[in-house]
């Protein structure tokens, strides 16, 4: 896995000043490790190199000269903006193994019968926590949807191809956790159809109830 770098620089400024430190192209964090280390970084380079190595690989950073290799802890977003706001880095070891989440990525899925047939793929597991090495973490973990073929079909755990040195962090993990299932839209439209149609009968069948004047008579 080819080394990717950011560097960082020790941030003093904190609470409401944030804004203004924003404002001046800059992203705040925090290096958790003996003791949390307020950082900052250009957001121009921190999103260039996040983009490339993704939020789930290790990075190497260089704070005032120091280098320490970390991963994304937490990474919080502005929901309008859609801007990075807040990172948090763990410090971590290349010679131990650490917990990260992993994305699952489907693959393949057009090229299956289902998809020949309309059906339509859902996905229950969208990330799973794995453990490894920092420089074996994988960006993604992809599962394979070529062979589905039928709307009973499902993809589970057990059908996660994991790299090499790559384990499930949770040893007790229940493999058989259901990823994709596929679904028929049609017929789910035809059912929501069918059940307001009854629903109308049902209420033009109800009786109605007389009118106040009508049982003063």
């Amino acid at each position: 896995m080819s080394e990717h770098k950011l560097s960082l620089q020790i941030r003093n400024v904190t609470g409401k000043k944030l804004k203004t430190l924003r404002q001046a192209g800059l992203i705040p964090s925090v290096l958790y490790g003996k003791k949390p280390l307020l950082t900052q970084s250009s957001y121009n380079e921190t999103d260039k190199v996040l983009r490339e190595v993704g939020y789930h690989s290790p990075i190497s950073l260089e704070i005032d000269g120091k280098k320490q290799l970390a991963i994304v802890k937490n990474i919080a977003i502005n929901p309008v903006k859609r801007t990075i706001t807040n990172i948090e880095f763990q410090a971590v070891s290349a010679r131990e193994a650490v917990v990260a989440t992993a994305p699952i990525v489907v693959i393949n899925f057009e090229t299956s019968e289902a998809s020949k047939m309309k059906l339509q793929l859902s996905q229950a597991i969208e990330s799973i926590e794995v453990k490894a090495k920092p420089n074996d973490l994988p960006n993604e973990l992809l599962i394979d949807a070529a062979q589905l073929a039928a709307i009973e079909d499902r993809l589970t755990l057990a059908d996660l191809k994991l790299p090499k040195a790559v384990e499930f962090a949770d040893k007790e993990l229940d493999l058989t956790q259901v990823v994709v299932s596929l679904h028929d839209p049609t017929t789910e439209a035809a059912a929501v159809e069918a059940e307001e149609i009854e629903e109308s009968k049902e209420a033009a069948e109800a009786p109605t109830e007389p009118s106040t004047a009508e049982t003063n008579n």
